[in-house]
């Protein structure tokens, strides 16, 4: 036997040896796309935008109480400081059409009445801005403003009691315009709508505060259109300005929201 024909034999009894290929198992193949081993990253979720922290906030921020509990909270508060002043912030909606309300009154209980006119020059700055004096109604002379803007705008401007050229309350005859109002003062809301007065003094009896604050809400409804002054249809087409709130404070106590006004 030659070489090759040993080669063959041996391969011939080789594959008789392998199973049947009916035998063999079978395995299926998928034609499917090879699935990507690395997998992408999930997108991450939207952060949400950080909210400003907020200030303090007043309990009495969001409770409301009859004007003689307010009146009387105040009161405990500025124990100390019998001299304080009641201040009145009436809040408007102010629509379109509306004007900036504004007028003249005189109250039932006034600071000039019981005394409290005090005169002199640069020397009442300090005691001003200390709060020592108070008062509902500040007159400048020409020459003197320019020396207490300054000290006492950033004091008496928010409370619209800095002395102003526009709303005469500068003037070389202050002794004249003493004598015009004879007990009455101006009131005026801002672009907001928004009036703050100065109302009462602490050591004024409850009852004296309470005619006060009652009178110059009555005003103000009058001016705003919520409480018609009479039938004239003029009047009646003009745009309600209604009042959204009334909050009582003082220098050193909280503002207070009244609920019987």
């Amino acid at each position: 036997m030659s070489f090759l024909q040993l080669a063959a034999a041996r391969q011939t009894a080789a594959l008789a040896r392998l199973p049947h290929a009916s035998l063999l198992p079978f395995r299926s193949f998928s034609a499917s796309h090879v699935a990507l081993a690395r997998q992408t990253k999930k997108a991450a979720p939207a952060r949400k935008p950080k909210s400003k922290k907020k200030g303090k906030v007043s309990i009495y921020d969001a409770e409301k109480m009859t004007l003689t509990d307010a009146i009387n909270v105040l009161r405990a508060v500025e124990v100390g400081s019998p001299n304080a002043t009641y201040e009145l912030t009436v809040k408007t909606a102010m629509p379109r059409g509306s004007t900036i309300p504004k007028g003249r009154i005189s109250l039932p209980r006034n600071p000039k009445k019981a005394g409290a006119d005090v005169v002199g020059g640069p020397e009442l700055v300090e005691a001003v801005a200390s709060g020592r004096v108070q008062a509902t109604l500040f007159l400048s002379t020409p020459s003197l403003i320019k020396s207490i803007s300054s000290r006492l705008g950033r004091i008496l401007g928010p409370r619209g009691l800095m002395p102003s050229e526009r709303r005469g309350t500068v003037t070389e005859d202050v002794a004249g315009y003493i004598r015009r109002l004879q007990g009455t003062r101006e009131w005026k809301g801002d672009k907001r709508g928004t009036i703050r007065t100065p109302i009462a003094k602490l050591d004024y009896p409850v009852e004296d505060v309470v005619k006060n604050i009652r009178h110059f809400v009555s005003i103000v409804k009058r001016a705003t259109g919520n409480q018609p002054q009479s039938t004239d249809k003029d009047q009646n087409t003009k745009p309600v300005n209604a009042i959204t709130k009334v909050v009582l404070s003082s220098r050193q106590g909280p503002g207070i929201q009244i609920s019987d006004l």
